[in-house]
């Protein structure tokens, strides 16, 4: 048994003693012949500084600095006139300054209040050696006074007479510094360009402050206590890093970093920075103990991001990491995409579809990728990828759901087939039985990478006539996609049970998590427990767009600033993503005007369209053209009305318009109609795609 009297190194040990009553005796647990580990941990401080040895740090402050010299040069140079101005009309008070101050130095008046001290106490010796240092003085600086005098007079008639020009720029020069002379001391004619009154510089004391003042007992106590108490240390100096400031400490025993980032905004307050500059972590190399607290300049989302790398130049290969983002420090954050389903949430406005679209511009940079892009908000967000995507539709209407099912039911007989062929396969070739980079270069197994990016994902979920089907083929493809390379995105605005099926959430291994508002969707997006581990999106403010919690790649989660890129920037690297595509190869679907095969039950809408309107016939309306489609071809179009042709013509990017004509009873009226022109037009361009295919 133990004494609870006894100190914290003590225990008892049994008594040898006859007496059973008699307590046991202490006996120390510390043992003195217990060797050490003989692990020592050294680190050796850099013999320059940091920002010195690192490009990116060091472009970062020389960006830095140099914005804020040219910044001022700028800044002062629009406003010399007015400063030349204002100088000279303060010139006649820096005048009399100068005429005063020059009259007190030559008479030695600082030395007036000794004399008169000298005087008041009647101390003779000391007023007569005053005042013979102050004869002395007189005649020094009288006659420094006249040869100074003399000589600029001199100086003056010289150059008015060989050198007027110079003469005018020295009087000039003496005006401004006259001018400045007359300057009010809290009133400068020239201030600073460049105000630095708002930041401090990081240091240690208020590195504690803002760490007392978030209220954990046990760093209050330590920091209470003083020195290397309780645990509490820094480990290392106070760096720049990148634009920010970087503080390594060991926290109190039993305090973790996950503690700090649960008082993020406490914390913020404490070291008086705005909440987006304060990013605590703990160090993956170090003990859970281990704080590094990264302080910004700025917050992140007003910190200036650098440009993205593929957005003008480079080629993708889905197999290995890809820079899609940046974290606090402006560093780029890689991902790897394939072997993957992806989940993004959070709540409307905070960047979601941005970052969805980003994905898939990545996905279109590898040429062996096949697309498919389903918007459901109905806003044309995927829009600019449109041109590269095997499938695509914008929109929640059932003939929209409609092709996006038709769309799933093909991708569904792909993946089995795929499944059938990894199965054939020897094990040489597919040792792991997953689709790898040498299977997916090889065209004739078909095994390229296959991306399906569902926006707003609730909305085919929750569909009563196809929601059943469509949450089922996801599911599949989520659970057995990835090894087949398969790749599913799925983004929504509400992430609970019923918008993002458990069967999806529950297997996707990539998460993103931007702003949302509770706990419950926050560990819908990231996963069980995240919210109580301190991996809070919760956190995000509504200024903090496309910022999110990254999870799945690597150990631990982390916060990533998605790359910006807007639609007319998504546009141009959708051109190059097709001239690539052309020279391998891969154009197909939508991207050349063709569809699901059931649409149209595998005829040719565009020529049967084009069949029933007459050469003098400029528009028809789509109801008229649905019954004479089912004239001409009633075992294809049975059954079908205007809406089914205006769903079947519009992958061909052949949208109706209101068209005037006359009903059977002889009325006119405007209705939807189609144009010939048009269905000419998307006829002649598919079969130029399929000509460059």
């Amino acid at each position: 048994m133990t004494d609870s009297t006894m100190g914290p190194h003590l225990q008892s040990v049994p008594d040898t003693a006859p007496d059973d009553d008699a307590p046991a005796a202490p006996v120390p647990v510390d043992n003195p012949a217990l060797p050490d580990p003989n692990v020592r941990i050294e680190k050796r401080k850099p013999v320059l500084a940091g920002w010195l040895t690192n490009r990116r740090d060091f472009l970062a402050t020389a960006r830095h600095t140099g914005a804020n010299v040219g910044y001022a040069a700028l800044y002062h140079g629009v406003r010399v006139p007015v400063y030349a101005g204002r100088l000279t009309l303060m010139a006649p008070r820096g005048a009399c300054r100068f005429v005063a101050s020059t009259n007190r130095w030559v008479w030695d008046r600082e030395a007036a209040p000794l004399r008169a001290y000298a005087v008041k106490t009647e101390d003779v010796e000391e007023y007569m050696r005053l005042a013979r240092l102050r004869a002395g003085r007189v005649r020094l600086r009288g006659l420094v006074t006249v040869v100074a005098t003399v000589f600029g007079l001199g100086f003056a008639l010289y150059l008015y007479v060989l050198a007027p020009e110079y003469l005018y720029a020295f009087a000039a020069g003496g005006v401004l510094l006259l001018g400045m002379g007359g300057q009010q001391p809290d009133a400068p004619v020239i201030g600073p360009a460049v105000m630095r009154t708002e930041l401090q510089k990081l240091t240690g004391t208020i590195v504690l402050r803002g760490l007392d003042s978030i209220g954990i007992p046990k760093i209050s106590a330590a920091i209470k206590k003083g020195g290397d108490m309780d645990g509490m240390r820094f480990t290392s100096e106070i760096v720049r890093d990148g634009p920010g400031y970087r503080a390594d400490l060991d926290l109190p025993y039993g305090v973790t970093p996950d503690d700090i980032m649960d008082k993020r905004e406490a914390l913020a307050s404490g070291l008086r920075r705005k909440t987006g500059c304060v990013w605590p972590s703990g160090d993956p190399d170090e003990h859970e103990g281990r704080l590094v607290l990264w302080v910004g300049d700025r917050p992140m989302n007003e910190t200036t991001k650098p440009a993205w790398p593929l957005l003008k130049d480079g080629r993708v290969d889905l197999f290995k990491p890809v820079i899609f983002g940046n974290d606090q420090r402006m560093r780029w954050v890689e991902v790897t995409l394939m072997f993957a389903a992806i989940v993004i949430g959070s709540v409307p406005r905070m960047g979601k579809t941005f970052l969805l679209r980003l994905l898939l511009l990545i996905c279109a940079l590898d040429p062996r990728a096949e697309l498919y892009a389903f918007d459901f908000k109905g806003t044309g967000d995927l829009g600019p990828l449109e041109p590269v995507c095997h499938r695509y539709r914008s929109g929640e209407e059932d003939e929209d759901l409609l092709y996006v099912l038709h769309a799933m039911r093909e991708l569904k007989e792909e993946l089995r087939r795929r499944a059938k062929v990894i199965r054939s396969l020897p094990k040489s070739r597919c040792p792991e039985s997953k689709v790898t980079p040498e299977l997916a270069n090889d065209k004739s197994l078909r095994l390229h990478p296959i991306v399906v990016g569902f926006d707003e994902c609730q909305i085919p979920f929750e569909h009563e006539k196809y929601g059943t089907e469509l949450e089922s083929i996801c599911t599949d493809i989520t659970k057995r996609g990835p090894a087949l390379g398969i790749i599913g995105m799925f983004a929504t605005q509400r992430p609970d049970a019923k918008s993002l099926p458990p069967g999806i959430s529950a297997n996707a291994i990539l998460r993103f998590c931007l702003k949302v508002m509770t706990h419950q969707a926050n560990d819908m997006v990231l996963g069980a427990s995240m919210y109580k581990s301190g991996i809070r999106a919760t956190m995000f403010s509504r200024r903090d767009l496309g910022i999110c919690w990254m999870a799945g790649e690597g150990d631990d989660p982390r916060i990533v600033a998605s790359a910006f890129v807007d639609a007319p920037k998504a546009e141009l690297v959708v051109t190059r993503a097709r001239k690539m595509r052309e020279e391998y190869g891969n154009v197909t679907g939508h991207a050349i005007g063709k569809g699901p095969e059931q649409t149209g039950a595998g005829s040719d809408i565009l020529a049967d369209t084009l069949d029933v309107i007459a050469e003098d016939e400029k528009a028809v309306w789509c109801e008229r053209i649905a019954v004479r489609l089912t004239a001409a071809h009633p075992g294809t179009y049975a059954g079908w009305q205007g809406e089914n042709v205006t769903a079947a013509l519009k992958p061909w990017g052949i949208k109706p318009g209101q068209v005037w004509g006359t009903t059977d009873d002889g009325e006119g009226a405007n209705r939807r109609g189609i144009k010939r022109a048009d269905v000419v037009a998307a006829i002649t361009r598919r079969n130029a795609d399929r000509v460059a295919a």
